[in-house]
């Protein structure tokens, strides 16, 4: 993986690449990870709201930075489609390319379309819509309570580990009937981060398969004895999905609800503890707990980049040609923080919700997806405000780093020291 250059150095791909242009930008290197809103400011002066970008073994594709392009895109399926298979460059795909998880097609709720899709969907609304708000909200309040209570004596502890990530996913895991502690548990959900947020020496692929294995085997559970969860009731829909339809759809589920959740509240607490205005805006009562984690959907969203859709013909986009079966990569970070909206740097005004951060159209997340993972990210900041009112970072904010993806924004420890507090 190579660096990227303060200057956004281009890389030329091989003639005759659907996407063969000129300035074509690799998204990774060190510099990337750790400031992308540099990246995108320096794309839009370039090439506007479409830029041409390179992925994984300078594999071509476009980055759509724009909010309006990006609005459009997701509102018109027709033209810009889930399913994978249109891909025009699917020939130059080795086997063990590490973004497979994400592109390669599967019997999913993400690649269906039209009528298909909203069956799987609609599976999924009533399956999530019978989760009980108030109840998710107690029992995180007790998972959040009973984590603080492994580190609140100590007077310091890595939020990221041993609440950001930890509290979503046991919420998660009782969402869907599983056991809240347990060696299986705990590699099921350290499976689904490898598949979806790889890290160096990691084997996305093979975590995928065995994240499919696990819940195969819950789906044949939960069929023999059923419960007040949502694997249950996904089973026992009158849509009748078969056990991969719903082994799929699962995946989808529990990844989308844990690990963005997870950085949603890391990037959270970690704008409380090195942003003054924003600190003090909380704690004096100007700014709510929602309406803090609002502003950060808008300024540091933890799904940034999201891959994506396909032409399904020669299209204009953004003053772009895009050839039919060209790649698109969902700049939800960028267009969330596109100078065309916020014309006067304002961004994330308090009370706007129309950020991208769920994405938008047929395919954002499911009702109420949003709402469940709100009251997660909510209860998991106030609880650790209430009980450790003093929390400092424990290092200098400019040694916090951000893990190494270009589609998840999460720091990879939040270090933090506080008056020690017995329980």
């Amino acid at each position: 993986m190579s660096d990227l250059t303060a200057s956004a150095s281009a890389v030329t791909p091989p003639p005759g690449c659907p996407a063969h242009q000129p300035g074509a930008i690799r998204l990774s290197g060190l510099q990337y990870q750790q400031t992308p809103s540099e990246l995108y400011r320096a794309l839009r002066r370039e090439h506007g709201a479409v830029a041409p970008v390179l992925l994984d073994g300078d594999i071509p594709a476009w980055l759509v930075l724009g909010y309006s392009e990006v609005s459009y895109v997701t509102r018109h399926d027709e033209l810009f489609a889930r399913d994978s298979r249109r891909w025009n460059q699917w020939a130059s795909i080795p086997a063990d390319w590490p973004l497979l998880p994400f592109v390669g097609y599967q019997p999913s709720v993400l690649f269906t379309e039209g009528a298909e899709h909203q069956r799987r969907a609609g599976v999924i609304s009533d399956a999530l819509e019978a989760v009980d708000q108030f109840e998710l909200g107690y029992n995180c309040r007790r998972i959040a309570d009973e984590l603080i209570d492994g580190f609140a004596g100590s007077g310091q502890t890595e939020l990221m580990s041993a609440y950001a990530h930890a509290l979503p996913m046991r919420a998660v895991v009782q969402m869907c009937g599983m056991p809240a502690h347990g060696t299986d548990t705990d590699d099921l959900v350290e499976d689904l981060r490898m598949s979806l947020d790889a890290s160096e020496g990691d084997d996305p692929v093979a975590a995928y398969a065995r994240v499919g294995e696990r819940l195969q085997q819950l789906v044949v559970d939960k069929r023999v004895a059923p419960g007040p969860d949502i694997i249950s009731r996904m089973v026992s829909h009158p849509a009748r999905l078969a056990d991969e339809e719903i082994v799929q759809d699962l995946i989808s589920v529990i990844a989308a609800a844990q690990q963005p959740t997870a950085n949603w509240i890391g990037n959270t607490l970690r704008r409380l503890l090195t942003d003054d205005r924003f600190a003090l805006n909380v704690s004096g009562g100007r700014l709510s707990v929602g309406h803090a984690l609002n502003e950060v959907l808008w300024l540091e969203t933890p799904t940034q980049n999201f891959i994506g859709r396909w032409a399904d013909r020669d299209v204009q986009l953004g003053g772009r040609h895009i050839k039919a079966g060209d790649c698109l990569v969902l700049g939800f970070a960028a267009a969330n923080t596109d100078p065309q909206i916020w014309p006067e740097g304002h961004v994330g005004a308090e009370g706007n919700s129309s950020h991208l951060s769920f994405s938008n159209g047929e395919h954002r997340c499911p009702y109420p997806a949003p709402q469940l993972a709100d009251v997660m990210a909510r209860t998991a900041v106030e609880a650790l405000l209430e009980r450790l009112p003093d929390l400092m970072l424990a290092v200098e904010p400019e040694e916090l780093t951000w893990r190494p993806s270009i589609w998840m924004r999460g720091l990879t420890t939040l270090p933090v020291s506080f008056t020690p507090v017995s329980h």
